[in-house]
């Protein structure tokens, strides 16, 4: 897999096959423009969608107007976007083989950044499922799992790191045929000023991971094709996600397919809302993610 960011090596120009040649005349600055321009129009299979309303794949009963963020994220590729408190997130697998995994941070002060152990520990419950809340270390919500047709999630094994993959599949370059997630989230959170630093632990979705009687972790797999996640968005958040084969996967091959992400405008949990107190700890948590935004004027 190519990106935008990886030197390609061009052959000499008689050594192109006589059709690409035909077909990208650029031996001269105005017959590139023209040449680049004709290609307009054209769309990949993995792509983001601009505008986001044009998305081929918007959510049920989802007003495209309202749509902020449509992507189909491929398989061994990332996206990441900044999104406004209150807006509601959805991954869909269409095949069956996706795995997002997840980074979120506090976008106004990204120091504040998800923390996987206490979104297992304040809830009292380690699987991932709706009305499942995304916690930071300063016991605020982030986001909340709203939705949820899987099941099938896992909050103890974080992405895949280069020496796994090495070790597995021969190659973890972010750019070859096997990238790890840690590769991938290091590339996103660099284009927000990040770096390996601030990279904690993430959670995924879509491949589950279950705790047997030993303590020994299970890989569960797929609930199937066509599931998807909806989180809602608590506070202002940076999402980072990369779409890589889980580390439990045992299969010998790079499995993964792709993800489709679209976020559009809601409100966020109020008061009145049954989840705002649902338990001691949740309401304690949304009092201070309230108090925290209000403060800000969000």
């Amino acid at each position: 897999m190519t990106t935008a960011d990886e030197p390609t090596a061009i052959a000499p120009h008689d050594q192109y096959p006589t059709g690409v040649r035909d077909r990208h005349l650029t031996d001269s600055v105005r017959s590139a423009r023209d040449d680049a321009r004709a290609q307009g129009g054209q769309a990949g299979a993995w792509m983001p969608y601009l505008p986001a309303s044009g998305s081929p794949h918007c959510p049920p009963v989802v007003d495209p107007a309202a749509l902020v963020w449509a992507e189909t994220v491929a398989p061994g590729g990332y996206t990441h976007k900044v999104l406004a408190r209150g807006t509601r997130l959805r991954f869909d697998d269409p095949t069956g083989d996706a795995c997002p995994h997840l980074l979120l941070f506090n976008a106004l002060e990204p120091t504040e950044r998800l923390n996987v152990a206490e979104t297992q520990k304040i809830p009292w419950q380690v699987y991932l499922g709706e009305n499942h809340p995304l916690l930071s270390g300063d016991g605020r919500v982030l986001a909340v799992v709203t939705g949820d047709s899987s099941g099938r999630h896992d909050a103890f094994c974080g992405t895949t790191t280069d020496a796994w993959n090495e070790r597995k599949y021969g190659d973890a370059r972010p750019h070859g045929p096997s990238p790890s997630g840690r590769a991938l989230f290091l590339k996103a959170a660099a284009k927000h000023g990040l770096s390996r630093r601030d990279l904690p632990p993430s959670l995924s979705f879509f491949q589950g991971v279950r705790v047997e009687a030993d303590g020994a972790l299970t890989w569960r797999g797929s609930a199937g094709p066509g599931t998807h996640v909806e989180l809602l968005a608590e506070m202002p958040l940076l999402v980072l996600v990369a779409n890589v084969a889980h580390p439990l996967d045992p299969r010998p091959g790079y499995v993964v397919g792709p993800l489709r992400v679209h976020a559009w405008r809601a409100a966020a949990t109020g008061p009145d809302d049954p989840r705002f107190t649902a338990t001691p700890e949740l309401h304690r948590a949304y009092l201070n993610t309230v108090d925290y935004c209000e403060a800000r004027g969000l």
